[in-house]
């Protein structure tokens, strides 16, 4: 049997995951689903990297050990991965005894195969990418990141690199499908025709890492430490080295394009050097841009991928990200297109074509697949769908081994709309009211036809969107489209008579109030953040291995004086509540529009669960007047009513036990 090997890059413990993360992690389960269905012997791995100074100075400033932090944020990318049905069959961290063992088995092959030396480092470094910055002056930006880097001065252990360049530039040359797609290979062969000078590979000023073997006042440094997951997940180093013997080397390992030089230079360097065989393919992905800018905590333009589960399903989300965005290249999110794209092709294109030629089905011929019988007259319009089927499974085949997913998609939702056309033209519901046997002959052909191509499309889409081909697939009475011979998928397996099942919708349409009800959720959020959420001072990427953040400690609004000046921006002021209503759809919103004196503001505040709307009409609030409007649920709110929040999170509203004439300034 075939085998498969792919992995994600382990995700940084740093903060928790969002739908950049997501976007790798999803790609990668596409494709462990299709080779499964293909008949391969798959692994797939993820995993998060729980090392480095970094993360030691994110638990400390967050108040937590290491050991602590590192739990609760690795948990959270499980969690995430299992509620978005991630088919993962090994999840790797880094502060195992069992990937600690496969380091330090590996870096002792590389020593004792001659290309390990002990010396003294002196130059910057960055700690955000965990990056040796050589040629930066002190302070100077990470080249990377643009954040400013720490002067760095430690014996430290290297590695020979240099000795391995013109190794690497044979590599790429004799196999330019070693890095994909050909724009970051170019980058890599520049990089490294431009000479590679020997890495440091152990860090002596901190103790958050894996030991050194026989120098345990070195830890072995982070990418190194990193890197080596996809060998130690399958027991390299252990006593049981089958798993290893049996799936490395790896078939793809796919990556976000800003961490190609540490997976295409440093990764198969390591790996020549200790003497093993090297990754058959890395496939670097482009950013996810959120109005234009990379996903950052520090811009507010993170999206969670819980808002999307919880309004549209993890179907759209998975069908959006590959079928919107050409892989490869950077990629716009917005919850406007991503409704659009819900609609247009899951509710009104496959969801449609599924409801409506089972309900027929179910109708005409008592849930039974028909008997097709052409009629001669019609014969071209049945031979069409045939053919653009049968050519549906050719090219989309060949666009997926491509890594082409936008175009395969697109081919597949072709296929759809022409049976739309089809069914559209031939009118089966009026072919079902005419009593005679003609039509009913027809009739049957114009189902069975259509039936057959959307159970060919179902089959073809499955690994992007599992959970609603499953049940279509259940619909059609076929049992588990899971263990379906996708290599034989042919035109004609339909069997006659087969009994379908209870036909349900699949994609309900979404309505207006989608993209509203997203984001409000995202701009609630940060209001129920953990510390492992906390905002981040950089610039991550979509996907990326290491996302920088070095989260603030929940101590540090307390411990930091404001000056008089500071106080003085924040614009408070007196109003008497006019209206108040609930806002439709939000158990936690009030609409209320507030007399400030000299104009009336409409504020839509979250405490609908303290507060009655008729218990509010004549009070007196204070309201923050200079903050900048926001929508929530598409209404806009000018202001903010100032609140204590009392025990359980409850709202307390301030207010006055004298006499306040409307407008008046808090000082």
């Amino acid at each position: 049997m075939k085998k498969f090997y792919i992995t994600t890059p382990i995700y940084y413990v740093n903060a928790r995951p969002h739908i950049g993360h997501a976007y790798t992690t999803i790609a990668c389960d596409t494709m462990a689903r299709r080779q499964r269905m293909l008949g391969a012997d798959t692994f797939f791995l993820t995993g998060t990297d729980e090392y480095g100074v970094h993360v030691e100075r994110a638990a400390i400033a967050a108040g937590r050990p290491p050991e602590q932090w590192t739990d609760e944020v690795s948990a959270a990318f499980r969690q995430l991965w299992d509620r978005l049905g991630i088919t993962y069959d090994d999840f790797i961290r880094t502060t195992s005894e069992r990937h600690k063992r496969g380091v330090q088995a590996l870096w002792s092959k590389i020593r004792d195969n001659g290309f390990i030396y002990k010396g003294h480092y002196s130059g910057h470094y960055c700690i955000y990418d965990e990056l040796y910055v050589d040629s930066a002056g002190p302070g100077a930006p990470c080249p990377e990141c643009g954040r400013p880097t720490e002067t760095v001065q430690e014996e430290n252990y290297f590695f020979r690199l240099s000795a391995f360049q013109e190794k690497l530039l044979r590599l790429y040359s004799e196999q330019p499908d070693f890095i994909r797609p050909e724009t970051r290979r170019n980058e890599v062969v520049s990089f490294v025709r431009s000479g590679l000078r020997d890495l440091s590979i152990s860090r002596s000023s901190f103790k958050w890492g894996v030991p050194v073997p026989g120098d345990p006042g070195h830890v072995v440094y982070v990418w190194l430490d990193a890197l080596s997951n996809y060998v130690t997940a399958l027991g390299y180093g252990s006593e049981d080295p089958s798993r290893f013997e049996k799936y490395w080397p790896a078939d793809l390992h796919m990556i976000g394009k800003e961490i190609v030089r540490f997976h295409c230079v440093y990764w198969p360097a390591f790996l020549m050097a200790a003497g093993l065989p090297l990754p058959k393919s890395i496939l670097a992905h482009g950013w996810l841009l959120f109005e234009e800018n990379k996903m950052s905590k520090s811009r507010g333009n993170i999206v969670r991928a819980e808002t999307i589960l919880e309004v549209l399903g993890g179907d759209a989300l998975r069908y959006f990200l590959l079928r919107e965005i050409v892989f490869g290249q950077d990629g716009s999110f917005s919850f406007d297109a991503l409704v659009q794209r819900y609609n247009a092709d899951l509710a009104n294109g496959i969801g449609n074509l599924a409801s409506r030629t089972l309900t027929m089905i179910t109708r005409y011929f008592h849930g039974e697949v028909p008997y097709p019988s052409p009629a001669a007259a019609h014969q071209t319009a049945d031979d069409a769908i045939r053919k653009s089927a049968n050519q549906a499974i050719a090219e989309y085949q060949s666009l997926f081994d491509q890594y082409q997913f936008s175009r395969a998609l697109e081919l597949a939702w072709s296929l759809v709309a022409s049976v739309d056309k089809y069914i559209v033209e031939n009118e089966p519901w009026v072919l079902g009211e005419e009593a005679n046997e003609q039509s009913r002959a027809r009739l049957a052909t114009v189902l069975y036809t259509s039936a057959e191509a959307l159970r060919i499309v179902t089959a073809l889409v499955h690994p992007v969107i599992p959970q609603a081909t499953r049940r279509i697939w259940t619909q059609f009475g076929l049992g588990n489209i899971g263990t379906f011979d996708l290599s034989s998928l042919k035109w004609g397996q339909l069997q006659l008579g087969t009994k379908l099942g209870k036909v349900e919708p699949v994609f309900p349409r979404a309505d207006k109030s989608a993209v509203e009800r997203m984001q409000t959720m995202e701009e609630e959020a940060p209001r129920a953040a953990t510390a492992a959420e906390a905002p981040s001072q950089a610039k991550p990427s979509a996907g990326s291995h290491r996302t920088p953040a070095v989260p603030s400690p929940p101590s540090a609004v307390a411990n930091h004086k404001i000056s008089i000046d500071d106080f003085t921006k924040v614009e408070m002021r007196v109003g008497e509540v006019k209206v108040a209503e609930r806002v439709q759809g939000a158990d936690k919103l009030l609409r209320l529009e507030v007399d400030l004196g000299g104009e009336v503001r409409q504020v839509v505040a979250g405490i609908a669960e303290a507060y009655a709307p008729e218990t509010l009409i004549g009070r007196k609030v204070v309201i923050v007047a200079n903050l900048a409007p926001r929508k929530l649920r598409g209404l806009e709110s000018n202001g903010m009513i100032v609140a204590a929040s009392a025990e359980g999170g409850r709202p307390v509203l301030a207010s006055f036990l004298e006499d306040v004439p409307l407008g008046a300034r808090l000082k």
